[in-house]
């Protein structure tokens, strides 16, 4: 009779719950589940049943954080920290984040029986994408201490912050007990890789060195709006062009120096009228590397070519700076601890960049944190498309599991 491998079922269960979680979904046909929105509370209880199963105490913070937790051998023991974000971009996938949490569960699960000199806390952040208020990681953000400023952004419909969580049911003046509190030894976040570098190596997992720092900035063109077939070109006041030109500086730019990125997601032009000049124009970029120098160097060059393109064309410019998030280093203690437990586990787990912002790098602020990327076929992420596999998945399990049990062996740190 063939034993069965208790890692590659508790794999194939977190796998299976992803897609379990994908069902709960505030736009019937997609995964869609931003902020507070009425399926978390689904989400929630999905995971409370499980944390139940594995003997773990849970709570919902004042954020909205579910937090599963197995204590410690003493009450000073300090917490290792496991977990992502259940929150999702429109028409998403079914493991951008949520993943990040059932491998956390998983992990649990294989160490149920195992003696540890420390707590273990699972989390599942309630927010991460930004979507509904245009700043991320609001659920990470009260961990640190750091939320507090946020409270008044208002969504689309004008609720702030402070009014979701209340609508929800919870008391943002609780928000101090969300804190991390007392020692910690660290942070891991499993997370699909979202790019093409693991999959271009033939790697199952990768080790997160850094997260790329990230500008975000909206640029407002303002010329003048004429008529498209008498204002001869040398009059035009073309806002439009100027903004068209910057756009394509940003992509050359880039193109140009390695490891940046440079992307200008999103360009609008007034009044819009087939046969008229636009006398307006506006337009984001946002721009990542994983040095700050490189990112701060580039993003001077953009912005003083879009004064140029502005100026030749009698246009005036107007930049709003939105975000600036520096370069977060994973923790190098954590990284090595990823590497070896590869190594014994007999996986290739090269280094790599994330270009994407993550829980991690707000959590880093407080404590060690690392993260452990799991390959992206066709490096497809926010996207119906999105996939995971359950090769890759049972060996970050196998990888999570032999780092936590080194890190037992080695004490608290």
């Amino acid at each position: 009779m063939t034993e069965i491998d208790p890692i590659a079922g508790l794999a194939a269960h977190a796998r299976a719950a992803c897609l379990d979680l994908a069902r709960l979904t505030e736009v019937p046909g997609e995964i869609t589940r931003t902020f507070l929105s009425p399926p978390t509370r689904d989400v929630t209880a999905y995971l409370s049943a499980w944390a139940h199963e594995l003997g773990l105490s849970v709570r919902v913070d004042a954020a909205g954080n579910l937090r599963a937790r197995r204590e410690g051998p003493s009450p000073d023991a300090p917490t290792l920290y496991l977990g992502s974000h259940v929150d999702t971009v429109p028409n998403a996938g079914a493991f951008d984040g949520v993943l990040g949490v059932t491998l956390a569960f998983a992990v649990a699960a294989a160490l149920r029986d195992t003696p540890l000199p420390f707590a273990l806390e699972l989390l599942a952040f309630s927010e991460e994408e930004g979507v509904r208020f245009g700043v991320p990681f609001i659920g990470s953000r009260a961990l640190t201490g750091t939320l507090d400023p946020l409270l008044t952004l208002e969504d689309a419909r004008g609720v702030s912050v402070r009014g979701a969580l209340e609508a929800y049911g919870l008391d943002p003046a609780e928000l101090p007990g969300a804190r991390v509190n007392g020692q910690s030894v660290g942070f891991l976040e499993f997370h699909i890789e979202q790019g093409p570098v693991l999959q271009a190596a033939g790697a199952s997992v990768g080790v997160v060195s850094a997260i790329a720092g990230q500008d975000r900035l909206l640029l407002d063109f303002a010329g003048q709006a004429s008529h498209a077939g008498t204002t001869p070109m040398a009059h035009r006041r073309d806002a439009l062009a100027a903004a068209a030109r910057f756009a394509v500086a940003a992509e050359d730019l880039a193109r140009a120096t390695p490891g940046l990125v440079a992307t200008v997601g999103v360009m609008t032009a007034r009044p819009g009228a087939i046969n008229v000049i636009p006398g307006e124009a506006h337009c984001t970029l946002d721009i990542r590397h994983e040095h700050d120098l490189v990112r701060a160097g580039a993003l001077d060059t953009l912005l003083a070519d879009a004064r140029r393109f502005a100026g030749e064309r009698g246009v005036t410019l107007t930049v709003t700076h939105k975000m600036a998030q520096p370069a977060v280093p994973m923790d190098p203690a954590f990284r090595g601890g990823l590497r070896r437990a590869a190594a014994r586990v007999g996986q290739l787990a090269p280094d790599l960049v994330s270009g994407a912002g993550h829980d991690a790098m707000i959590l880093a602020d407080v404590m060690p944190a690392a993260m452990l990327f799991l390959r992206s076929p066709n490096a497809l992420s926010h996207h119906p498309d999105e996939m995971a596999e359950p090769a890759d998945v049972e060996a970050a399990l196998r990888l999570g599991v032999a780092f936590v049990q080194d890190l037992a062996a080695q004490g608290t740190r």
